[in-house]
């Protein structure tokens, strides 16, 4: 270099910001961004404990000025800035930070409402108890120390962590390109698993999880499922779901949510101005208060419900879009060697206990020489007293210490200090008893010697002295676990945030539905107007009409036998008189195909049967499960013969009655055992046997002890006991059940139903009239029934539609039974002509032999 000196050398300037950059990066990683692995500790947090351990700060003497204490750290070990030197002091006296406070502070540190710290002037802190433990034998040669920044002071490289500091309360830190989240745990946990370790070294992580059921969080809360937990202790990182929980209160009729804990690191101010937010914006309208009820007793966050608000939903809603329930992105990265790396909960423990293999052995060999020196001045002084009278005239002879000292050296074969030792004896230590208290020191230290060096050589030895300081500090300074652990896989489903309720689904001709609450229509007297159920376009008619619950699942059939799934609060919902919207935007229907069946079930993989009914007669059966997977663009459901379309489908449990009717008033009841199981892509086998011109208009479970109720298109209905309908063998052409005449108009459907049910019924103007079943009249099978709804030449009943009384006899399968009927769509081919009266029609003898025989 002195050949070059006073020149211009060249360089790579890409090397040089390279290399001047990975200095950098590696410089914030190493020595402020990230904790080392041994006692999960950050350079500013471990100078702060030690400057506090030097000053004297400790828990059982008084509290000390913070500002005095980041002084002593900015001035010894920690050149930066104060603010930050404060901030991690501040962090390590929040009950809400850390989980096990390592400094108690004394005035304002802050609040789970994201309130700052008063100012370092004001504020006092001193050490926590088991802060002692973090430095306990720090000075007997345990850690390497290190010159401080300008060289006049030692710092601790590490401190000695008699506890798994960096699991128990853990940590974050963003560094170069990386970044560390390590969440605390109960400390308890971590030292039942850290023995367990050291008993079974070959144990996994799966083992370790037994005694480590999850992060534990100084706020509490409930972490929902544990596949994130599994995947972070495996892996080093993954996802936990936290939430805050949480109770509801009944208070005057009126419900409200009670908040009592939040996830980790939620800002409580923030979080209730978030919810007001939504409230605000209309986004949340459950809500009827928002207020803070918190005090020193403890949290407690109140949210009022309005009276038809469902507590659940609210709640589910909070989950979904605000804090109440946050993720915790766990990334267990730590220095191992003054180099980043990602652990699992093994390697994390593994870690932690050879480092305190190490600790103790330097403790072992440091206590051991210690008693090795005493000793050695004891054997010193017990030569003394064997020879005290040589000894003595030794003394009086010599002009100086240094003299008497040499001769006792010759003499004796004495060490420099045992003849230093002998020249410090005081008189008494020549008593009797005096020298009883030396050789019972001296044969102590002897034993301790021994024990210390059996430590030294033998691991298990001292493996078996960690767990037993480990099991002391769990016992002094364990406690209950904070945080609980919902077990079982969980996400919040959309669904959650819909209120189940009754819904009534109208779908007209041209293809358009909506949604609407069955509450809009309120009973009516039997022959009323009704109310207007929606507004459909020139030439469009209501088409079909059912009631569900907006968490069921739709299943619509179409007229090409596909088959494709909605959820019902998919259906966007609309006003009493909207036409709604296209069912091309919700499902891929062809311009060819139309809806020709639609029913709704709550459960995809339940045991039971769907059965298909066609106009022509047809029937099938088919198992439900067949159905559990619906693509987007649809799945066959059944093979249609030409001409034929499809009628309507039900829900059985495999030995319902089943009964078909037609739009000329007739009915045949047969048992659904007489159908056997099909494939999806099978055509069916004949239910009944039609007439010249006629086509069923219904399809339903005949229900013992129910009638059946059948609607003309004249607006007239009337009621008949099932029992009237006695059962036939599947394919016969039926019995008369309503006597269709010019004043009544054809059939347009029929239903079981009881005294309690309701009636829903919608004509060709789209006007929608809700009716009690109970106030219609009951009547044989060949009467034409009373006036339910007006209708005139150009408007006709079109649609109906039953609401299911809940029964609490019938626990919980009410809901199973179809409580969501399908209507059919009118028939354009009404006949005009009167029929004869006839009680009961007979099977033409020239009746197929073979009515069994599959169509497929």
């Amino acid at each position: 270099m002195n050949n070059n000196e006073g020149k211009v050398l060249p360089i790579d300037l890409r090397k040089e910001m390279k290399t001047s950059y990975i200095n950098y990066a590696m410089s914030v990683i190493v020595g402020r961004a990230l904790p080392d692995i041994r006692d999960g500790l950050k350079p500013v947090h471990r100078r702060i404990l030690f400057s506090m351990h030097e000053l004297g700060i400790y828990n059982e003497k008084g509290y000390r000025k913070c500002a005095r204490i980041v002084g002593d750290v900015l001035g010894k070990y920690h050149p930066h800035g104060d603010t930050s030197v404060y901030d991690a002091l501040v962090r390590l006296a929040q009950d809400f930070s850390t989980r096990y406070l390592l400094v108690e502070g004394h005035g304002n540190f802050g609040s789970v409402d994201g309130d700052g710290a008063a100012a370092m002037r004001y504020t006092e802190a001193r050490l926590a108890k088991i802060s002692s433990e973090m430095l306990r034998d720090i000075n007997k040669d345990t850690v390497d120390f290190v010159p401080n920044f300008d060289g006049e002071e030692k710092e601790p490289t590490v401190l000695p962590s008699r506890f798994p500091n960096l699991l128990v309360n853990g940590s974050s830190g963003i560094a170069v390109g990386m970044a560390t989240n390590i969440p605390p745990h109960n400390l308890g946990e971590v030292i039942d698993a850290a023995v367990y370790l050291i008993e079974n070294p070959d144990s996994e992580v799966l083992e370790l999880m037994q005694f480590v059921k999850g992060p534990d969080f100084p706020t509490g809360g409930t972490i929902m499922g544990v596949s994130g937990i599994r995947e972070a202790y495996e892996t080093g990182r993954g996802k936990i779901f936290v939430r805050a929980k949480s109770m509801i209160e009944e208070v005057n009729s009126r419900q409200r949510i009670i908040i009592t804990e939040l996830p980790y690191m939620v800002n409580k101010a923030k979080l209730i101005e978030n919810i007001a937010d939504h409230v605000r914006d209309k986004k949340l309208t459950g809500i009827s208060d928002l207020r803070d009820e918190s005090d020193r007793d403890g949290m407690r966050i109140v949210i009022e419900l309005k009276r038809d608000a469902n507590a659940h939903v609210v709640l589910n809603y909070l989950y979904k879009k605000t804090k109440v329930q946050d993720t915790f992105g766990v990334i267990n990265l730590a220095l191992v060697d003054n180099a980043p790396k990602v652990l699992n909960l093994k390697d994390i423990l593994k870690h932690y206990i050879n480092f305190q293999k190490e600790v103790l052995t330097r403790r072992s060999i440091f206590e051991m020489n210690k008693a090795k020196d005493r000793a050695h001045i004891l054997e010193g002084l017990r030569i003394a007293l064997d020879n005290i009278d040589e000894v003595i005239k030794v003394l009086r002879n010599s002009k100086t210490t240094d003299i008497a000292k040499e001769e006792l050296i010759t003499r004796f074969g004495l060490s420099d200090k045992q003849a230093v030792a002998i020249l410090d004896m005081r008189l008494r230590r020549l008593t009797g008893l005096e020298r009883d208290k030396i050789e019972e020191e001296y044969n102590s230290l002897m034993e301790l010697i021994a024990y210390l060096e059996s430590i030294i050589s033998d691991e298990m030895k001292l493996l078996s002295v960690i767990k037993e300081e480990l099991i002391e500090i769990k016992n002094k300074y364990g406690d209950e676990r904070r945080t609980d652990i919902q077990k079982g896989e969980f996400e919040i489903d959309y669904e959650d945030l819909i209120n189940e309720e009754d819904v009534v689904i109208t779908l007209t001709e041209d293809g358009y539905i909506k949604r609407i609450s069955a509450a809009t229509y309120s009973a009516q007297k039997r022959g009323g107007r009704g109310v207007q159920a929606m507004t459909t376009k020139e030439d469009d008619v209501i088409h079909k009409v059912f009631v569900t619950s907006t968490h069921k699942n739709l299943l619509f059939f179409t007229s090409k036998g596909k088959v494709y799934k909605l959820k019902a609060y998919e259906i966007p919902e609309s006003g009493r008189t909207s036409k709604g919207i296209n069912l091309v935007n919700l499902i891929p229907v062809d311009q060819d195909e139309s809806i020709q069946a639609v029913i709704s079930i709550s459960d995809m993989e339940k045991d039971g049967y769907l059965v298909f009914a066609t106009t022509d007669g047809i029937i099938k059966k088919t198992t439900l499960h067949d159905f559990s997977n619906i693509r987007k663009n649809g799945l066959i459901a059944l093979n249609l013969k030409e001409g034929d379309s499809l009628l309507n489908v039900k829900f059985t449990r495999g030995d319902a009655d089943l009964i078909l009717v037609t739009k000329l008033g007739y009915a045949i009841k047969f048992n659904e055992q007489d159908v056997r199981p099909m494939g999806r892509t099978a055509t069916g086998v004949k239910g009944i046997s039609l007439r010249t011109g006629d086509a069923c208009v219904s399809f339903d479970i005949a229900v013992q002890g129910e009638d059946i109720l059948v609607v003309s298109e004249n607006g007239l209905g009337k009621r008949t006991p099932t029992e009237q309908y006695k059962s036939q063998n599947r394919g016969g052409k039926g019995l008369i059940a309503y006597k269709v005449t010019n004043k009544t108009g054809n059939v347009v459907g029929a239903r079981s139903c009881s005294n309690e049910d309701e009636l829903l019924l919608v004509n060709s103007d789209g006007v929608a009239i809700r009716i009690n079943v109970g106030e219609i009249s009951v009547t044989s099978r060949n009467a034409m029934g009373v006036k339910l709804m007006r209708t005139s030449d150009e408007c006709k009943v079109v649609s109906l539609a039953k609401i299911i009384a809940v029964r609490e006899e019938e626990g919980p399968e009410v809901e199973e039974i179809d409580s969501d009927q399908l209507i059919e769509k009118e028939l354009s081919d009404a006949m005009d002509s009167d029929y004869p009266e006839l009680d009961e029609l007979e099977l033409d003898e020239d009746l197929q032999k073979d009515t069994d025989e599959d169509l497929e």
